[in-house]
């Protein structure tokens, strides 16, 4: 996918939301004191070690899980362990993830049964860079995990794995297509409307976009498909998977329209149209697999933590974490954090570039992790319900972010200002880090 210049934009905003002292003014400040973690820290060593999560998270019915890069392995093993035992403890069924729809979907179909070969081979569906972040061998072995898990279940109790990202327009309408054709033949030439109205931008977002900026609109025929698939599914039995598919592939390619359009015109808008996508796929899964469905929703912590305790509300910016916890609060929202203060990451210097394992440098001084590693240097975990009180805890500092590009050498622009107590519920600390195990042809 050739992002280019769209991308340049998500990744300014970013460091919009950073410090703006130089490096060495930072070093110059005093050290601030990690006193008022005393008797806050819980040890963080196996997954027994996670009871004090699931006693807070009780019935909750949505658990995000967050994570401070795309790139580091213990990130994914945590959330799979802690993922693990909702789903086998609290009888959570739905795992939706920042990725694209129609590649998760394949993996759902393999870890449901419904789809032979292995999660290694599933997993190959992920290929729009950055490819790692899903085909890596950490989510191989949870989809594994999950396989096993389902294989004894009825089809109402299998958990599932899928994508709640935006960017899949012409994927998700090339699914649309191959439904209708099949399935509603008299509705499937606006499926080829909408294609032929995007061909002439051969698949290119970037290409797209800046069409738009010159009076080019595909949403109109978009629309039109959408409208008419959800007409057709409410004509299908509701527990219809291949209908919801559909359905669901018509709305990302609706939605992914808005945010390739959004992305020239506004940084905020475009973001708000993401994130309100993933909250509404999230209230579709609950709604196609009823009611009373747990989910967990795996994305980075920029997703996942509130966005209201950090400098992203002064810019208008809104994520999941927040838009769930403001609609389903009476159903329980429990939002979970992870940072490290050192190690390696997988990356790339710029978007669609080549991926390898980079360094993390120390974190910054008086960061929260910084602030973590100073009280101790062991893994740990923090709820932070129990901080609250504490005036030190209470105060805004900075919290190391690192997307699919990073530059170690310009650490200043990876720190978001986070009222941690209130940004997360719990929060997952991994001192030293190593680098996400990349699936072979996943650009490593």
């Amino acid at each position: 996918m050739k992002m280019g210049k769209l991308r340049l934009i998500w990744i300014l905003l970013l460091s919009g939301w950073l410090f703006s002292c130089s490096e060495e003014d930072e070093l110059r400040e005093p050290q601030q004191e990690t006193n008022f973690l005393a008797g806050q820290v819980h040890p963080l060593q196996d997954t027994d070690d996670l009871d004090p999560i699931l006693a807070e998270i009780g019935n909750s019915q949505y658990v995000l899980i967050g994570e401070a890069s795309h790139g580091t392995s213990e990130f994914y093993t945590w959330r799979a362990n802690l993922t693990k035992r909702l789903i086998q403890e609290k009888g959570f069924t739905v795992v939706t993830v920042e990725g694209d729809w129609p590649a998760a979907y394949i993996l759902n179909q393999y870890v449901q049964g419904q789809r032979n070969g292995t999660a290694q081979q599933a997993l190959q569906a992920f290929q729009r860079w950055p490819t790692w972040m899903w085909a890596n061998q950490e989510v191989a072995t949870f989809s594994e995990w999950l396989r096993q898990h389902n294989q004894s279940l009825p089809a109402a109790q299998k958990a599932g794995f899928y994508g709640m990202d935006v960017y899949s327009l012409w994927e998700s309408l090339a699914e649309v297509r191959a439904y209708l054709e099949t399935e509603a033949p008299a509705i499937a030439h606006l499926a080829r409307e909408a294609q032929n109205c995007l061909a002439p931008f051969n698949q290119d977002e970037q290409q797209y976009a800046q069409a738009t900026a010159r009076g080019t609109s595909c949403a109109a025929p978009l629309q039109a498909l959408l409208e008419a698939v959800q007409a057709h599914r409410a004509s299908q039995p509701a527990n219809d998977e291949a209908a919801f598919n559909a359905e669901q592939n018509a709305l990302v390619a609706v939605n992914g329209e808005r945010y390739y359009y959004q992305m020239i015109r506004s940084d905020v808008t475009s973001w708000n149209v993401r994130d309100r996508h993933m909250q509404e796929t999230v209230n579709r899964l609950v709604a196609h697999r009823g009611n009373s469905t747990k989910v967990v929703a795996w994305a980075h912590n920029t997703h996942v933590g509130d966005a209201r305790y950090t400098d992203m509300a002064g810019a208008g910016m809104v994520n999941i974490g927040q838009l769930l916890r403001e609609q389903h609060a009476g159903a329980g929202v429990y939002l979970v954090g992870f940072g490290t203060y050192q190690g390696q990451v997988i990356a790339s210097t710029q978007w669609g570039g080549a991926v390898r394992a980079m360094s993390v440098p120390p974190a910054r001084v008086n960061s929260w992790e910084d602030l973590l590693h100073r009280f101790s240097v062991q893994d740990k975990l923090l709820l932070l319900r129990e901080l609250q009180s504490s005036p030190e805890a209470m105060q805004s500092r900075g919290h190391r972010a690192i997307g699919v590009t990073y530059n170690p050498a310009a650490e200043g622009g990876n720190y978001v200002p986070t009222v941690l107590p209130r940004r997360y519920d719990a929060f997952l600390y991994i001192d030293q880090t190593k680098a996400l195990t990349p699936l072979s042809g996943s650009g490593l």
